[in-house]
């Protein structure tokens, strides 16, 4: 299992949730971020914005839809601009339901 992890700029919001429904992948958690990259900020007249709003995607899926998922968040994200946002995968070694203490995946 790959944990996959997110960050993309909060109005792709539900262009990312459309591509993940069609991709297929129905389950995830999503969480309203502050954060930057290597732009650090932006500069909009004389004001500088060092954390910009940023909306954090977490899934967790089967080895063999990674490939679908990671599409689904690049097509979803993607305008072309700098600040799109990052994709992180980890692996998972477990994952729990809590109300029964089955393995889930």
């Amino acid at each position: 299992m790959k944990m996959v992890r997110c960050v993309i700029r909060p109005e792709r919001e539900e262009q990312v949730i459309e591509a993940l429904e069609t991709a297929g992948i129905i389950a995830f958690t999503k969480m309203d971020v502050f954060g930057r990259g290597r732009q650090r900020g932006i500069q909009v007249g004389a004001t500088r914005y060092d954390e910009l709003a940023k909306t954090l995607f977490m899934t967790v899926v089967e080895d063999e839809d990674l490939a679908k998922a990671l599409e689904a968040f690049k097509s979803g994200a993607r305008t072309g601009h700098p600040g799109d946002g990052k994709l992180f995968v980890s692996e998972v070694e477990e994952a729990l339901t809590i109300r029964t203490g089955e393995k889930t995946l």
